[in-house]
């Protein structure tokens, strides 16, 4: 009989376990993912897309080898954990070192974010981003151009390892991405864009087009403020950072520093672990999956390793306490594994990333915040930046207004702010008590995948390009 692909549900990783000579990781895992786009109404996307396969991980004294098939059969299981296996042993007959051991952990964690409603076909997908479009074409007749953008992602993931971990987990999010575009009143284009949804099915995520015309309306003002926008003065300004920003200021600028293999090859956060890097009122945590009872947007219950995921409190009261870990590195770094590894395809092997990552709300109202600075800036959504293992950072900003006087002023036009992370976090005075999320993170350390962004505003200080 021909070896026929199987469902991800029906397969028992359990049964391959005799296949396993040293420590092995078997996963299997399906993306499911779809996009319907509209550019001024017309559709200029319409795609549904599957990938899925199985891979294996094999650790021998002190060396991984990993193998991957696009498959989900018997045979592909079988030849993937046998070719992973032989390569662990090439490797570690050149680079092993036989006192090499990884911390021994079991988890058993299942989760399930589909909806339990009737699901809508790609007719009705589209009819429900149609009404938007003609919502805003109704409403806003001075656009030069609008998208309307609908993206969902599944991802299905089997896990089983030879010290017993296994797991069952199916993670969803939806978002519609809606942009617009105008000219200012020097004729040239200026344009903003935002993101609904979050975690979740589209049936869970989204009931009436009508519910996003408020925040659509808000985005509309934004940009007819846009028109008439100033140019930043350069320099050092007093800054608040509104939750989007410092949501994606805190996992770019300080996150990624303080990932134990990004920390071992060489990032500054190594130099600073057990000191003062911020004001007591500052602290930092990598949420697995919850906060104050609720699901955060990518809940990671286990590892792709098959660990279980607990919140790692990476800055306490000022303190850098702690970096994320997945078993390698707590291996070298001598300490506990954090449930920070994970994948993004069957074919990628786990690294270590950040789950939800975010400053804990301070006690500050965003108008005092505001009233507090004389000439600055509030700067409210990113465009596009990068940072790196020193902490520093540069990140454009699509929305900003002026300060003046304790009052917001003109918006701003597009421009950029730079700096060290580390300098920043030392310059925050007030910390809004105000904690929200982002839904549309996607982090490409190596391999994309979902991350969640969220966070209070803050007040410091930062360079900012400009006249």
């Amino acid at each position: 009989m021909p070896d026929t692909h199987q469902a991800i549900t029906d397969i028992d990783l359990h049964t391959y376990s005799n296949l396993f000579s040293s420590y092995t990781e078997l996963r299997l895992q399906e993306n499911r993912s779809q996009q319907i786009a509209l550019l001024n109404g017309e559709v200029f996307s319409n795609t549904k897309n599957s990938g899925k396969g199985v891979s294996a991980r094999v650790y021998a004294q002190g060396v991984w080898g990993f193998a991957s098939e696009p498959k989900l059969t018997s045979d592909a299981i079988h030849n993937t954990i046998e070719a992973a296996t032989r390569n662990a042993r090439f490797m570690a007959a050149r680079a092993g070192r036989e006192d090499a051991a990884l911390p021994v952990i079991r988890a058993s964690l299942n989760s399930d974010f589909t909806t339990d409603k009737p699901r809508i076909n790609q007719q009705e997908l589209l009819a429900f981003l149609k009404k938007i479009d003609a919502h805003i074409t109704r409403s806003y007749s001075d656009l030069t151009s609008r998208t309307v953008v609908l993206q969902c992602l599944d991802m299905e993931k089997k896990f089983y390892n030879s010290e017993g971990s296994s797991g069952h987990n199916i993670t969803t999010r939806t978002l519609i991405r809606v942009s617009l575009a105008a000219n200012n009143s020097d004729g040239e284009p200026i344009e903003l864009r935002h993101a609904f949804g979050g975690l979740g099915q589209f049936e869970d995520v989204f009931e009436n087009p009508e519910e996003l015309y408020p925040e659509i309306e808000e985005l509309y003002q934004h940009l007819c403020n846009k028109k008439s926008a100033v140019i930043a003065v350069s320099g050092y300004h007093d800054v608040i950072f509104d939750t989007d920003l410092a949501g994606i200021l805190a996992h770019e600028a300080i996150g990624h520093t303080t990932e134990a293999d990004l920390v071992r090859a060489g990032s500054v956060a190594g130099d600073y672990l057990g000191q003062q890097v911020a004001p007591e009122m500052v602290t930092l945590v990598d949420f697995a999956n919850t906060l104050a009872g609720e699901t955060l947007p990518v809940p990671v219950y286990m590892d792709d390793e098959g660990v279980e995921s607990k919140d790692t409190v990476i800055i306490d009261k000022g303190i850098l306490k702690r970096f994320m870990h997945n078993k390698e590195t707590a291996e070298y770094f001598e300490t506990a594994p954090t449930g920070n590894a994970r994948a993004y395809e069957f074919s990628d092997e786990p690294l270590v990333r950040m789950r939800n990552t975010a400053i804990l709300p301070g006690t500050d109202k965003i108008a005092d915040m505001i009233a507090s600075i004389e000439d600055g800036y509030y700067l409210m959504r990113p465009s596009n930046g990068q940072a790196d293992t020193t902490s520093e950072f540069m990140f454009g900003v699509q929305l900003g207004y002026e300060i003046k006087h304790g009052k917001l002023s003109h918006a701003i036009t597009d421009t950029t702010i730079s700096g060290v992370a580390f300098d920043m976090l030392k310059e925050i005075t007030m910390i809004s008590d105000q904690m929200t999320w982002s839904c549309a993170g996607m982090c490409g350390k190596k391999q994309l995948i979902p991350v969640g962004l969220g966070g209070p505003a803050i007040k410091t200080k930062v360079y900012i390009g400009g006249q």
